[in-house]
């Protein structure tokens, strides 16, 4: 039905890999017309029309889409949210998939969603709030290590730390709260139980209560092989994951989910868009280690490679209230991070990256790109994260394999990657 009367002009918001994804997925959509991306990348400029304006610009944006028709909207990043991109396009009637400011808080404000999961009996680990240093310090003294201590605003999915001593936890509580290194968003900090077991993300599209799954997946937030070195934004994805059994998923949809959509509408929420569960798999069920309001990045690409049929049909039909069933492939998918040098830190920038054709030209690879540009017809890194590496197998050690033999083609000076992802799945696996 909608194919035939439905000639959609779609804006993705954002610049990343994943929203490299969506467009690439969108793109496939036989209802679009025609794809506008704000302020897109490199990669993202060869499928659509890439628009220089900062997917925080929400005024801009919200005017955009009206002098040019914008049918639809989709939100990567989570900061325009937060910041009320959806709440300024709905006075203006614009369509757009993405929760409004109210519903955003859930990844806005670490304190905010504990206060939120334990009003509704949604299982997550203990904690204590602290916007005083001394008094942060003082407990973190009582409990002991390790513990985790986590920003309470946005901090580009490197606000998490987990602190194996008690000196490592006051020297990030005087990071976060004294030296500022994210900003506001430090000032008041969760502290945190140390949860055991895997982590895994369970992502679903919502309307209201009613909600669809997208394919499993797990990221690996660490820099470095091993789960070593500092929290990133994500350092690689694979889908589907074995640690999401039938029996965990259930547990996942009635504690976690079911829950969530339930405790939003008593809150007043109408919540549209992506609901993302950050979860801790522990030997007594799933616990939310944080909830985003968006897909992931690193997880949508080698989701929304999995993903069958329209897209653009889905999200209508989740938009109005709908519960469509997403198909989806059989095969695994899993990509890897290429970072630049000095990330999360200090990312180089400026460096040209060789080697994308050679890699995009192996059967069954996807490159998506996050912080590059291009200069002519040549492609320079442009931020922290600047490629993920995608590929599809007929089973999950297929698909690293050829994943990692198309980053193996691609170089440029300081390429960081890690070497190990999917390989604990790999272990249960085989």
């Amino acid at each position: 039905l909608y194919s035939i009367i439905l000639s959609v002009k779609v804006l993705v918001v954002g610049s990343g890999g994943r929203e490299h994804a969506l467009v690439w997925k969108l793109s496939q959509s036989q209802m679009v017309s025609e794809i506008f991306c704000a302020s897109g990348n490199a990669g993202i400029s060869r499928i659509a029309k890439v628009v220089d304006i900062p997917p925080t610009s929400i005024d801009e944006l919200a005017d955009f889409a009206l002098s040019t028709g914008i049918d639809f909207t989709v939100v990567g990043p989570e900061a325009p949210l937060v910041k009320g991109i959806t709440d300024r396009f709905r006075e203006k009637g614009l369509r757009i998939f993405g929760p409004d400011s109210k519903g955003a808080l859930l990844e806005g404000s670490k304190a905010y969603a504990k206060k939120f999961m334990r009003r509704y009996g949604i299982p997550t680990a203990d904690y204590r709030v602290f916007e005083d240093f001394e008094e942060a310090v003082k407990y973190v003294k009582e409990i002991g290590a390790p513990v985790v201590i986590k920003a309470d605003g946005l901090a580009g999915g490197k606000g998490a730390v987990v602190c194996r001593s008690e000196e490592q936890a006051v020297d990030t509580l005087k990071a976060f709260m004294k030296d500022r290194v994210f900003g506001e968003s430090g000032l008041r900090v969760v502290v945190e139980e140390f949860l055991e077991g895997e982590e895994a993300s369970y992502i679903v599209m919502v309307s209201g209560e009613s909600y669809v799954p997208l394919p499993t997946s797990q990221d690996h937030k660490r820099l470095l092989d091993g789960d070593k070195g500092p929290n990133t934004g994500g350092m690689g994805a694979y889908s589907p994951t074995p640690f999401i059994d039938p029996d965990t998923e259930g547990r996942i949809k009635k504690d976690v989910i079911e829950r969530t959509l339930g405790g939003l509408k008593e809150e007043g929420v109408n919540f549209v868009g992506f609901l993302y569960a950050g979860l801790m798999l522990t030997s007594e069920g799933p616990r939310v280690l944080e909830f985003n309001v968006r897909l992931g990045d690193p997880e949508a690409q080698p989701i929304l490679m999995r993903v069958e049929g329209d897209l653009l049909q889905y999200l209508l039909e989740v938009y109005e209230g709908g519960s469509p069933k997403i198909r989806h492939t059989d095969k695994w998918t899993l990509g890897v991070v290429l970072a630049s040098e000095g990330y999360p830190e200090k990312p180089r920038t400026g460096v040209e990256i060789k080697g994308l054709e050679k890699a995009e030209a192996l059967e069954d690879v996807v490159v998506f790109h996050a912080g590059t540009e291009l200069r002519g017809d040549r492609v320079f890194t442009r931020g922290g994260r600047v490629l993920c590496v995608c590929a599809y197998g007929k089973d999950l050690k297929t698909a690293r394999e050829r994943a990692y033999e198309a980053v193996d083609l691609i170089s440029f000076e300081g390429k960081t990657f890690r070497r190990d992802i999917g390989t604990k799945a790999l272990r249960i696996l085989s």
